[in-house]
Formats: structure tokens, C-alpha cells, sequence
């Protein structure tokens, strides 16, 4: 029988340590692949530090990575519904990330002189 909850776990755990590793690579030049970010003007862009949000999403897609990696071997080995707590958490830690107002979502990335 197939195991669900380990292919669904890897099916997310790739793409996300793969925009981990391009936003450690790529450093601040990764920052124009955050969802609003890319849309400002470019004025209002410079306004930020962009190695502080590059870093800050490593960061994030790691740990995100590393759930859905703890989430796939616990359904591989314990039980297939190991991934439901994973998504759970994931789901969790993604959704305080949302925001709908792009200058409260990088607030905390503005320039100190700025």
C-alpha cells in the first residue's frame, strides 16, 4: 500500500529546501522571489535590507523543509498519519507569515537609516 503521508511530505519538503538553498546562494539578489516584495517600486524597495529578508527566508524554508523531512521519515517508519501533525505545523508556521499589507509584512526589514 502506498504510503501517503511520506510522498506528500517529500512532494513539499523539495521545493521549499530548494528555495532554501536558492535564497542562501543567491543572498540579497534572492529577495525579488518574496511574493510583494517584487511588485514595490524600486524606490521603495532600496528602502530595505534586502540580505535581512534573504536570510529570513532561508531561514524560514529550512525550518519549513525540515518539518516536512521529520514529517515523511515518521510516516515512513511509525505511521503513515505522521504528516498530519507536520502539515499541521507547517500550516501553522506559514499562515503567521501571511500578511496582506505589504508594508506591514516587511516592516521589520526597513533600514535603520532610512
Amino acid at each position: 500500500m502506498i504510503n501517503v503521508g511520506f510522498y506528500a511530505c517529500v512532494v513539499v519538503f523539495i521545493p521549499v529546501f530548494v528555495f532554501g538553498v536558492l535564497f542562501a546562494v543567491l543572498k540579497e539578489k534572492s529577495a525579488k522571489l518574496v511574493s510583494g516584495f517584487n511588485s514595490m517600486p524600486k524606490e521603495k524597495q532600496e528602502k530595505y535590507d534586502k540580505a535581512y529578508i534573504a536570510r529570513d527566508m532561508r531561514n524560514q524554508c529550512f525550518v519549513w523543509s525540515a518539518i516536512m523531512f521529520a514529517g515523511a521519515l515518521l510516516s515512513l517508519f511509525i505511521s503513515k498519519y505522521m504528516a498530519i501533525p507536520a502539515f499541521v505545523i507547517w500550516l501553522i508556521l506559514f499562515l503567521k507569515q501571511v500578511h496582506f499589507d505589504s508594508d506591514k509584512a516587511f516592516e521589520k526589514y526597513l533600514n535603520n537609516n532610512n
